[in-house]
């Protein structure tokens, strides 16, 4: 049915463009070594993509994964101040132009 179609296309963005992961401003920054700020950073560039996609404002407190991070509890504050992070620069590139 349509309404199915429709809840579906809500829950998954569509795949980022072709060179989307070659934008400079996709590429986590040096000084985050860890695993786990090296996933939080781009998880929240994903995060900000998604919310473009789906037309949603952008707010990092809306998104689950930044919410409720799947890492070791003692990892969560990295991990979430590198989403925040990533999801900041997502949001200053394709909401606001700034390339």
């Amino acid at each position: 049915t349509f309404g199915g179609a429709a809840a579906l296309a809500q829950q998954e963005a569509p795949p980022p463009p072709p060179g989307y992961y070659n934008q400079p401003w996709t590429r986590v920054p040096d000084d985050y070594r860890s695993d786990i700020a090296r996933r939080g950073f781009h998880d929240g560039i994903e995060g900000a993509r998604r919310d473009f996609e789906n037309h949603r404002p952008p707010n990092v407190e809306n998104r689950d994964e930044y919410r409720h991070p799947d890492v070791p509890h003692d990892a969560r504050h990295e991990y979430r101040d590198a989403f925040r992070k990533g999801y900041q620069r997502g949001v200053e590139n394709m909401y606001h132009g700034h390339r």
